[in-house]
């Protein structure tokens, strides 16, 4: 009876003796990554990173606008001169990616600057597009960080349509608009 009792006793201190000393899982906080305006990033870099009041903003979790390394075209048209695409009118940051599938949608004409964003696969990535007036402003504003370095009177389309013979462009820092017709640069951008 004693052995007995004396086994009870010492399985009962085996078992808490287990239990108490088995390893207690400690949460880990995962810190996300903190990016960088000009950081090297999902295809291109970094040439903005939202705020308060853009589209897309989300105050735990950052977004921005990634633009390529280089040049898409040195003269591509805008196209559709004369006539105007229902909904390629958005300026704002956040409104590039749905003026380019309206321009593209509107527009059958191959080559044109939202078509060459639209087809664009740039290290495994597929969503590019022109960006809209205020999209082209930021890469212009950090173009130094970016290494976006365009000169002169070099202008670059943006995915904002004016009226039905024009489109918003940009060169060093000006805002212009520019015949459908002609050629500008592109430089496609997308989103993160």
């Amino acid at each position: 009876m004693k052995a007995n009792r004396t086994l009870i006793l010492v399985s009962l201190l085996i078992i808490i003796l287990s239990v108490s000393c088995k390893k207690k899982k400690i949460p880990t906080t995962v810190i996300p990554e903190t990016l960088s305006i000009g950081t090297a990033y999902q295809g291109g870099k970094i040439a903005y990173i939202l705020q308060s009041g853009d589209i897309g903003y989300d105050a735990n979790v950052q977004h921005g606008i990634i633009a390529a390394t280089s040049d898409q075209s040195t003269g591509a048209e805008w196209g559709y001169y004369g006539s105007l695409i229902s909904g390629a009118d958005g300026q704002s940051i956040g409104a590039g990616p749905q003026n380019t599938i309206d321009i593209i949608n509107g527009c059958l004409t191959p080559g044109i600057a939202a078509d060459i964003c639209g087809d664009l696969v740039l290290f495994g990535y597929t969503d590019w597009y022109l960006p809209s007036k205020d999209e082209l402003q930021k890469l212009f504003a950090n173009q130094v960080a970016i290494g976006f370095t365009p000169t002169g009177t070099v202008w670059y389309w943006s995915s904002t349509e004016f009226d039905a013979n024009t489109a918003r462009v940009q060169s060093t820092l000006v805002q212009s608009i520019l015949s459908k017709s002609q050629t500008a640069y592109v430089r496609a951008v997308r989103s993160f």
